[in-house]
């Protein structure tokens, strides 16, 4: 128990000792800060400087056609998460998933049906995808 109290003493005293030699320091450091101001006001306006320089190169005619792409961006992402509620609900119904494969599969047959029966419009929904690839893929 005495050598708690000693530690404990011997902490306090250090403690003191450690305060009394910072005091010293803390002028030292007051002086520093000073500098420190000094120097992070010009470092900041030549940050500044520097930023304005760089705009200043910016073509800004240029940037309403990166805003029309932001916004349509934009657009697509709140048409994906509204399109993404809207199923998710359906999908909640029991029996609409169901019927809604079924109207698939129906709208599927009958296009396969109509389009591909014969060789010649076989052929034809050929020529057509190729003219789409060559249109839209060069």
């Amino acid at each position: 128990m005495s050598e708690l109290n000693s530690e404990a003493n011997n902490g306090t005293t250090n403690n003191t000792t450690q305060t009394t030699n910072n005091t010293p320091q803390k002028a030292v450091a007051n002086s520093g800060n000073q500098d420190d101001t000094i120097n992070y006001s010009e470092q900041f306006s030549q940050l500044m400087r520097t930023v304005n320089e760089t705009l200043s190169k910016v073509d800004w005619t240029q940037m309403g056609k990166y805003g029309k792409a932001a916004g349509i961006i934009t657009l697509v992402i709140v048409a994906q998460i509204i399109i993404k509620g809207v199923i998710d609900t359906v999908n909640l119904l029991p029996v609409i998933p169901g019927l809604l494969e079924l109207l698939g599969l129906v709208v599927v047959g009958q296009w396969s049906w109509q389009n591909l029966k014969t060789s010649d419009k076989r052929n034809a929904v050929i020529e057509r995808v190729q003219n789409l690839r060559k249109e839209y893929l060069g």
